[in-house]
This record gives C-alpha cells, structure tokens and sequence, in this order.
C-alpha cells in the first residue's frame, strides 16, 4: 500500500484543504438544509471561484473544488450573504452534524439540530476535528450506519435518547434535556482521554474499555434500523444520487430552478424537498438499482494530488461488470478518503498499480498488488478470483 499523508482533519469554508485542483472548501449546511436561493448561491459561486466541480460528502456537505488562493476571500463574502459561513474556524469544526432528511414540519428535528448547533458554538470543547453528532430522531434510525461519536436518537416506543457511538443502549432523556445531555457526554469523552492525539472516536473509546459516568450510562434500547435508503420517491420529497459523490455546477443550478429545498445526506445523495417528479440532470441518479451506486470512489487523479490514478473512470468502467450484491470501493491513495469501512473489493491504487482487498478496507492486507487498471476492466473476474 502507498504512503499517504493522512491529515487527520477535515476541511471547512474557513480552513480549506489544498488539493490537486487547487483548495477544497466544504460548506456545511445549517440543520442539514439548504434553501433554493442558497443552492442557486453556491452553484453561482462554484462557477466564479472554482473549477465548477461540486463534492457531496460522506459527511452531507458539499465541497466546492478548485478554488484559487485569491478566489477564497471573495468565496467566503459569498457564502456570508448566503448565511452558510460560521463566526470563526473553531465553530465550524465542532459544528459537525449529521440530520436526518426524512423529518416532517412537525417533528423535532429541526429544532434539536438548530439548538446543538447553537450549544456547540456557544462551547468550549476541543473536540477532534472528525468528531461528530447524529440527530436521528425518526422511529425508525436510518443515521446508524453513518459516522457519528454521539447520537440523539429515539426508542421503540418514540421518546428521546442520546447514546454514545460504540455502545448498545442510549440514555433516556426528556425534549428539553437532549441537547445540554450531548454535550456532557462531549465533555465526557474528552476528560477521560478520549481525545489524545487529536483524532479519537467514540466508539474506539468505549472499545478499549472506557466506562460511562453513571449519568450518561445507557439503559434503554434504540429503535429498529431501516435498510440503505435508495434513489425514489418518499414522502418528503424525491430522493436522488450523485455519480460517485461529484456534480457539475450546473447540475446543482438545475436542482435550483426547481425551486425546492434540498436536504442533505451522508450517502452521496440530496433529498429535493417537496418534489414529487425525480429530477434530471447530467450526473444525477434516479434509479433504484442503477450500477454506480454500489460503486464507491474517490475524487482520484488528477484533481487530488495524493491519489496515483483516475478512480472515477476505473469506477464508471467497473460499475456495471460487477454483481449487484457487491460493494466496490476504488481508493486514489492509501487514506480512503471516500469510505473508511470494508467493501466485498476495494481497489488502492498505487505507484506500481493497484492493490486489491477483498471482503475488507484499506487497512488490510492486499490480495494482489500491482494490479493495471486496463487489465481489470478487461477481466474483472479477477476481483472476485481465488487468485
């Protein structure tokens, strides 16, 4: 496997990441959601100050690509008359926040999201940039899948919990408690050491057998999970993917002029809020089953500087030869920057070719190395071969 130089970070609008096309500025979305004069704003923005590329992350932000040290200062005006810039760099990393898209004008959601987002401006806590929350409050969890450190969550029987990622039981806590019971389980976790390093994660935390207070212990069961939500209609809107995490501004632009809000999500897709047609655009997904989305990559070669191959186009070829039970991930680098966890293949592409892991993650130990990209594609049999 390559070396790479893992960051240990994640970029914001006030601390950008630099990359092979230049600085990456994620914006984060307040509440998860942005309305359809910001999504015409950051469109707009992505054409004047980037290469017109648009990420939509892991993490249910989205990314403007290929921003010029000069274009930065003026993107950011940009985003503060849009209202998606936070007061200073440290808000915006603790404001780390995955929401729910399927929530209803009369549920809590909105308000639990808006009020941690409030508190954890309003705190102190050095939190490891990657640290996250989870405001999962459907009867049904469609977040546990997704990368979070503390969850505000619900039982079976529909009252409020917030449990500690890693651990089976939430504790149970009234509306007015949820968010202050949050942040103490932050305190928390940072007090006992969790945070050492600057990269911890709950879950590790409690793996290597740190006890909860007593007070934040968990006594009560979440609610069931859902299966993977796919590309369709729902109640709240149309739900649609993005090819590979990636669209063009302009795509972004034609989800505008729809005029719906767009709700944000952690599987590289956005919910149009209110839309009963799917839309259609250039890169957009609309199909349930449609190859590419079992299908993971990277932004790849050449607009990181890290990645040693064009991962999307090794992805595109590959999507439709694989089976549909199978999860494909191709990797730029060493890092897995688009998916940490295991996938039944996953390619590493280094300086000699690329690596293949089966049924695991970047972390593991290669099948096969030095593997060319071209030969996959003609014989991908080979990914699933006993070889």
């Amino acid at each position: 496997m390559s070396a790479a130089s893992v960051k240990g970070w994640c970029p914001g609008a006030l601390r950008p990441m630099q990359s092979g096309d230049g600085l990456v500025v994620r914006v984060r979305p307040f509440g998860g959601r942005l309305e359809a004069q910001q999504i015409v704003g950051l469109a707009e923005l992505a054409e004047r100050f980037g290469n017109g590329l648009i990420d939509v992350t892991r993490r249910a932000n989205l990314q403007i690509r290929g921003v010029s040290a000069d274009g930065h200062r003026p993107l950011l005006d940009g985003l503060a008359r849009l209202q998606l810039l936070d007061p200073d760099a440290d808000i915006e990393a603790r404001r780390n926040i995955l929401v729910t898209p399927f929530w209803g004008s009369g549920d809590e959601t909105q308000s639990l999201a808006a009020e941690l987002e409030e508190a954890l401006a309003d705190s102190d806590l050095a939190l490891p940039t990657k640290f996250g929350f989870a405001v999962d409050d459907g009867r049904s969890r469609v977040l546990a899948g997704d990368s979070a450190d503390i969850r505000i969550e619900r039982d079976r029987s529909g009252r409020l919990l917030v449990r500690a990622d890693g651990a089976r039981l939430g504790h149970s806590v009234a509306r007015g408690q949820a968010v202050s019971t949050a942040l103490a389980l932050a305190s928390w976790f940072i007090v006992s050491g969790g945070a050492r390093g600057g990269r911890g994660r709950m879950a590790a935390h409690i793996a290597s057998g740190a006890a909860l207070p007593r007070s934040l212990r968990g006594e009560t069961e979440p609610a069931p999970v859902v299966a993977a939500s796919r590309p369709g209609h729902y109640p709240q809107g149309a739900l649609v993917g993005v090819a590979f995490g990636q669209m063009l501004h302009e795509t972004l632009h034609q989800l505008a002029g729809c005029g719906h809000a767009l709700r944000m999500t952690p599987w590289r897709m956005v919910l149009s809020e209110g839309k009963r047609e799917m839309p259609s655009a250039a890169g957009l997904i609309t199909e349930p089953h449609d190859p590419a989305l079992r299908v993971i990559a990277c932004s790849g070669a050449p607009r990181c500087g890290e990645a040693h191959a064009d991962t999307r186009a090794l992805a595109a070829a590959l999507a439709p030869r694989i089976s549909a039970d199978t999860r494909l991930h191709v990797s730029g680098c060493g890092k897995g920057c688009a998916h940490s966890g295991a996938a039944a293949i996953t390619l590493i592409a280094t300086n000699t070719g690329f690596d293949l892991v089966r049924d695991g993650s970047i972390r593991d130990a290669p099948a096969l190395r030095g593997l060319d990209g071209a030969d996959i594609v003609s014989d991908p049999s080979v990914l699933v071969g006993g070889n």
